[in-house]
């Protein structure tokens, strides 16, 4: 029973500090209105909170060496709920902006830390237990996230999207003051001997200026603006400086020697783009169903939450059945499914309706289900105690930039695709062209008898409107078919992998 009061402990925190991640997207038209701000400026709330998150999560295993893992917990929580609170009371975007970096950097480190109490609280043989649990969070948060935000702008108001985290922030303080203590194994580190300041610094600088560019990219144009090329010139060099600097560090903030070891490399291989795929899916799924099909908002969640559902469900099985069944195969059945949702969205056309829409959501959900359990048991049935905690961050690490590089670059792709398609089809739209000819005339036809050149020229404007449709929904299903092929091309990695050992002794309880 203990075993379980140390997970509900550690999951609470990171289930709020996932949803937070996006619960603030469908409220960013209240806050702007009500802080009396611009969508551009607004947007910051987002990226603050997503800079501060991706810089602290690297550096957890060294924080939690540093301060003693139940004491950065413990801070980490404490900040994530004031921040919470200071976020709601916000007078001004600037304030908002400001408490929302204060909340990632809280945020930042519940993920790993969660991740390495669950897998060294659990003994090896119930690790797919302890990572079905740990999966509900961070796979179900995000989708949580907008359908809660949405439920509470509309039904109370937007600072109640922060205060909501603070009862239960309050209670796993609590907790974790009464069921969390620190392994035998974990010394504190020599603060004025062994900081690596060069590896705080760039990380600091690479991996912030990184999530910046990937968050501001679309918008900004990518490198037609100064802005994100100057920006994208300083993470290179921080983090190939970063790269170098750990290496020779004897003390380093984040050890990438973890990364020589093939199996737990392949998994963080076959997380990025996993994450890759799920987070660019259920980023575009909205988009086409409002914009091509006409969904309102509510509908469009609609269409991502039975996925939710179906990882959710699914989850536990998977986590009592890779312990019976060789996990490689339940690893490689889920990439084929995930693969095959999205080979799915490729066939979507413009009269798709909702139940097709759902149930390739659904089949998506399955495959993710079937995925992330056996994919993190194997991950670390290689990893020592004492190194699990630089791992989870390595990993925790990898899933957060898979999820920004999968937003940036499949809206990219999007963008251009359409560009691309849209001039094609433009091709064949001039008067000179049979198949445009007959579309103009039932176009006409359907105006019904007006002047002819007013008939003529709405005719036309109503089939640009349709190519621009057909442009559009053409965009889509490239962008899902990228995905899909590089789900399918990571499938040789799983034999990579190495199964986890059942005979070990538990780990003692925290």
């Amino acid at each position: 029973m203990s075993r379980w009061i140390i997970a509900l402990t550690v999951i609470l925190p990171t289930l709020l500090e996932v949803i937070d991640t996006s619960v603030v997207n469908v409220s960013l038209d209240h806050i702007r209105g009500s802080l009396s701000a611009g969508i551009d400026e607004a947007t910051w709330t987002i990226t603050a909170y997503l800079v501060a998150n991706a810089i602290i999560i690297p550096m957890t295993g060294w924080l939690s060496r540093l301060f003693g893992r139940k004491r950065y917990l413990m801070f980490s929580v404490t900040l994530f709920t004031l921040a919470s609170f200071l976020c709601g009371s916000a007078h001004s975007l600037s304030q908002l902006v400001f408490y929302r970096i204060l909340q990632g950097i809280g945020g930042g480190g519940l993920q790993p830390l969660s991740q390495a109490i669950l897998l060294e609280t659990f003994p090896p043989i119930m690790h797919g237990t302890a990572m079905a649990v740990y999966g509900i969070g961070i796979l179900v948060g995000p989708i949580i996230g907008p359908v809660l935000g949405g439920w509470i702008t509309d039904n109370w108001s937007w600072p109640w999207i922060f205060y909501i985290n603070i009862p239960i922030g309050l209670l796993s303080i609590i907790m974790t003051m009464f069921f969390i203590t620190d392994p035998p194994y974990l010394k504190r580190v020599n603060i004025k001997e062994k900081i690596d300041y060069w590896g705080l610094s760039l990380i600091v600088i690479g991996i912030g200026c990184l999530q910046v560019v990937l968050d501001k990219g679309e918008r900004e144009d990518w490198f037609s603006s100064d802005f994100i090329t100057r920006l994208s010139i300083i993470s290179v060099v921080a983090l190939i400086a970063f790269v170098i600097a750990e290496l020779r560090a004897k003390d380093p903030i984040l050890n990438l020697r973890a990364l020589k070891n093939a199996a737990f490399a392949s998994a963080n291989m076959i997380q990025f783009i996993a994450f890759f795929s799920l987070f660019g899916s259920i980023i575009l799924l909205p988009i086409f169903v409002q914009q091509l099909l006409g969904y309102t908002s509510f509908l469009a969640g609609m269409v991502l939450a039975p996925g939710g559902v179906a990882t959710l469900l699914l989850m536990p099985i998977v986590g009592l059945a890779v312990t019976r069944i060789n996990p490689k195969a339940i690893l490689i059945c889920g990439i084929t499914t995930m693969a095959y949702s999205m080979f799915m969205m490729t066939q979507f056309n413009l009269s798709v309706d909702y139940d097709i829409v759902a149930w390739s959501r659904i089949i998506m959900g399955v495959g993710m289900g079937m995925i992330m359990v056996p994919l993190m048991t194997m991950a670390f049935a290689t990893v020592k105690k004492e190194e699990m905690a630089n791992a989870t961050s390595i990993f925790s690490l990898v899933r957060n930039i898979a999820g920004s590089f999968g937003v940036a670059i499949m809206t990219t792709i999007l963008a251009r695709r359409v560009q691309f398609h849209q001039a094609r089809l433009s091709e064949q739209a001039n008067p000179y062209d049979t198949h445009y000819q007959l579309g103009l005339n039932k176009a006409m036809a359907v105006l019904g008898p007006k002047a002819g050149a007013v008939s003529e020229h709405a005719a036309s404007g109503l089939i640009f409107q349709e190519m621009m449709r057909q442009a559009n929904l053409f965009s889509f299903n490239d962008a899902f078919h990228i995905a899909s092929i590089m789900m399918i091309c990571v499938v040789p990695l799983v034999f990579l992998l190495k199964r986890p050992r059942h005979d070990v002794p538990a780990a003692a309880v925290h």
